[in-house]
């Protein structure tokens, strides 16, 4: 059984103002979920092509917190960035380097918002995980580096959208954030879909897709990691890429096999983010204040 103080965090996921929304939050709350981190997304079916139409992007996450907050009960924080893909579907409208610019912009306004208080991390940052131009591959570098830079600049965590990593993926990636003056520990591996040791992670923690599969093998390992289910609340494709309610259901099920894996799940939805967040969730007491 799981402790009754014990959080259950999704680490990643999204929600549509037009999808399940606040209905997706009320099905992770009832399978057990006390906090979501919230990754924005482009809502309106088009790549923004201007610093306002991020902006308004950015409140429609925020706003969608607001309401999960109010409408469901549990926690949401919310995690802010251009996706990194937007620069390659901008450029040949805009431009590249108006398009660089662009997203180092939206860049600057999300580290604003975590300095305020609206968010707690940049995210999704990072590169392509299939093949582009030269041009726009360095293109692409050069705005990951300003997200690191901003993360830097900001004190708070980067979570990484890219090609899943191996042991070597994982060295080069925190030595990217070195060379940025950014802490390998803050910068934060979304979709790991294979487990690495944690002694091949050059201290990146990964925030591991919640399959049954990958969460008894994450288990076992030391952290900080985090579980995620990535969903994406896209009515053409129901369920993507896990359910909502998946992290809560799978700690159930890990409860109810003794104390000691029951244990395990204070490093996914405390101890970690207590390390590499700052911060620690705390389930409500019931009948509290």
């Amino acid at each position: 059984m799981l402790p009754a103080d014990l959080p259950i965090v999704d680490h990643h996921c999204h929600l549509h103002p037009n999808g399940e929304g606040v209905g997706a939050a009320r099905r992770f709350a009832s399978a057990g979920g006390s906090h979501l981190m919230l990754a924005t997304q482009n809502y309106t079916g088009s790549t923004p092509d201007t610093l306002d139409a991020y902006r308004s992007q950015f409140q429609t996450t925020l706003d969608l917190a607001t309401t999960i907050r109010r409408e469901v009960g549990i926690e949401v924080r919310c995690v802010m960035a251009p996706y990194p893909i937007d620069l390659i579907h901008a450029a040949p409208r805009l431009g590249l380097e108006s398009a660089v610019d662009l997203q180092t912009a939206a860049l600057d306004l999300a580290g604003r918002w975590v300095a305020e208080g609206l968010a707690v991390a940049l995210g999704e940052v990072g590169l392509p995980h299939f093949p582009v131009e030269a041009s726009l591959q360095a293109a692409t570098e050069r705005v990951f580096d300003h997200a690191l830079g901003v993360a830097r600049d900001r004190d708070c965590p980067v979570v990484v959208h890219s090609a899943d990593l191996d042991a070597a993926g994982y060295r080069a990636l925190a030595e990217r954030a070195r060379r940025a003056g950014l802490a390998a520990g803050r910068v934060v591996k979304h979709y790991a879909r294979s487990v690495v040791p944690a002694s091949e992670r050059a201290e990146i923690p990964p925030s591991v897709l919640a399959r049954r599969e990958l969460v008894n093998e994450v288990l076992a390992t030391p952290g900080p990691w985090f579980l995620e289910t990535d969903f994406l609340d896209d009515p053409a494709r129901p369920g993507a890429v896990l359910d909502l309610a998946t992290v809560p259901r799978r700690a159930a099920a890990i409860a109810a096999r003794g104390a000691e894996d029951t244990e395990r799940l204070w490093v996914p939805f405390v101890r970690s983010f207590e390390q590499v967040y700052g911060w620690r969730p705390e389930r409500p007491v019931p009948g509290g204040p």
